[in-house]
C-alpha cells in the first residue's frame, strides 16, 4: 500500500498554519485566506474527523493593531502577542461558529510540558476537547513564556502537541511548498521532494533559514517538527497555505507537498514527555560501537562508549545523543553533570569507581530514561 494511501484514513489530524499564511506582507490579516482555512477544517470535522488547529500569528496580527512595526524587544512583543491573541481567536471563533463549529482556545509553554504530570493533564484536557467535538485552538502563551519567544517556534509546538494526543497525521502549512533540494528562492533550478523517509545530516542540511519577514519559523524548525512526529509514530506533511484545498488534497493521498512517513514503533505517553517535552541541554557524541548497541540492542549508554560532552548542564538534565556523524540517535535523561561525563568519557564502567568513588550509577544515561530516535 502506498505510504501516502494511509493518509486517506487520517482521523485525528493537527493542522498548523504560520503567520506569512494568514497575514498580507502589509502585516493585516488574510481574512479570505482564514475563511478558506476554517472552512475546510468544519467540513473535516463534519465528516467526523478530530482536528486541532495550531495557530501562529499573534504577534504580528497585535502589532497591526497597535501600529508597530517589527522590534526585537523581547517585552514589546509579548505586549503585541497579548493585543493579538485575542484578536486572532475572536476571528477564529467567529468563522468556526459560521460553520457550526465549536472553537476553543488553548495557550502552551514549554514548561506545560517539561513535568511529567502538566504533560498528562494537556493530553487529557486536550483529547475531552476533541471528545466533545470542540476544536482546539492552539498557540505558545507568547506573553509570558520568554524561552519560547527566542525560539519563535509553533512547529515544534505542533509537533509536539500531535505526539501529545497520539495524532495520525500533521500538516505544517507555510508559504513553501515543501522541502527543496536548496533555497528555491536563490537557487531556481531546486526541485521539490515528495517524500522524506529518513531525516539524514544531509536533509538537516538542506534546511534554510528564516524565509518569510513576517514569521519566525524556517525549514529548520519544520525538519525538527518532522523528527518528533515521526518519532511518535505520526505522519507529517509540509505544504504551501497558499491555495484553497490543500488538506483535501493531502488526505486524498495525492503528492502534495512534502511528506514524512511516520515509523513504526510508537513512543508511550511517558516516552513521548521524556524526548519531546523536556529542554534539551546539551548533546553527547558516542562512537560508532555504542551507536550500534543503542538502535539495535536498545543498550544504556555507557561511559566507555562516550566520544565528547557539548555544553554546561546539571544532572538529570535531558541531552541529545549523536553518533560520530553528528546524526541525532537519541534523546535521554543523563545521570550526571557535563564537568563529570568529561572526566569519565572513554572509560570503563570498573574504572569509574576510581574516577569517582561516590559514584552510584555505571550508565551515562540508562535504557528506561532513553528514547531512540534513530
Amino acid at each position: 500500500m502506498d505510504a501516502r494511501a494511509k493518509l486517506r484514513d487520517a482521523k485525528r489530524i493537527v493542522v498548523k498554519v504560520g503567520t506569512s499564511t494568514i497575514t498580507y506582507p502589509t502585516g493585516k490579516m488574510n481574512l479570505s485566506r482564514l475563511e478558506s482555512l476554517v472552512r475546510e477544517l468544519a467540513d473535516l470535522a463534519n465528516q467526523g474527523r478530530e482536528i486541532v488547529l495550531v495557530s501562529s500569528g499573534a504577534i504580528a496580527v497585535g502589532r497591526d493593531r497597535m501600529n508597530r512595526k517589527k522590534s526585537a524587544s523581547i517585552p514589546e512583543r509579548q505586549a503585541m502577542a497579548a493585543v493579538g491573541q485575542g484578536i486572532l481567536m475572536h476571528v477564529y471563533e467567529t468563522l468556526f461558529a459560521s460553520y457550526g463549529q465549536v472553537a476553543g482556545q488553548v495557550l502552551l509553554t514549554k514548561e506545560n510540558s517539561a513535568r511529567h504530570n502538566q504533560y498528562a493533564n494537556s493530553r487529557n484536557a486536550l483529547i475531552e476537547m476533541l471528545a466533545l467535538n470542540i476544536v482546539p485552538v492552539i498557540n505558545e502563551n507568547d506573553a509570558v513564556s520568554v524561552d519560547e519567544l527566542k525560539i519563535g517556534d509553533n512547529d515544534n509546538l505542533s509537533a509536539t502537541v500531535a505526539s501529545l494526543i497520539d495524532a495520525d497525521l500533521l500538516i505544517l502549512l507555510s508559504d513553501v511548498d515543501g522541502v527543496y533540494t536548496a533555497n528555491p528562492q536563490t537557487h531556481p533550478e531546486a526541485e521539490l521532494l515528495s517524500e522524506i523517509d529518513e531525516i539524514t545530516p544531509e536533509v538537516e542540511q538542506m534546511a534554510g533559514g528564516v524565509l518569510s519577514d513576517v514569521g519566525t519559523g524556517g525549514m529548520h524548525t519544520k525538519i525538527e517538527a518532522a523528527k518528533i512526529a515521526r518519532s511518535a509514530g505520526v505522519h507529517m506533511v509540509i505544504a504551501s497555505g497558499d491555495a484553497p484545498g490543500t488538506i483535501r488534497s493531502i488526505l486524498e493521498g495525492k503528492e502534495t507537498g512534502t511528506f514524512f512517513p511516520a515509523k513504526e514503533a510508537h513512543l508511550r505517553v511517558r516516552k513521548s514527555w521524556l524526548a519531546f517535552g523536556r529542554h534539551i541541554d546539551g548533546d553527547l557524541m558516542v562512537d560508532d560501537g555504542c551507536a550500534k548497541a543503542m538502535q539495535e540492542k536498545g543498550s544504556s549508554l555507557l561511559p566507555a562508549g562516550l566520544l565528547s560532552v557539548e555544553g554546561e548542564f546539571k544532572e538529570k538534565s535531558t541531552v541529545r545523543v549523536l553518533d560520530s556523524s553528528g546524526r541525532e540517535i537519541a534523546r535521554g535523561i543523563t545521570n550526571y553533570d557535563s564537568e563529570t561525563l568529561r572526566r569519565i568519557a572513554g572509560h570503563r564502567s570498573d574504572e569509574i569507581s576510581m574516577l569517582l568513588p561516590a559514584a552510584q550509577k555505571k550508565e551515562v544515561i540508562h535504557r528506561d530514561n532513553m528514547v531512540l530516535m534513530a
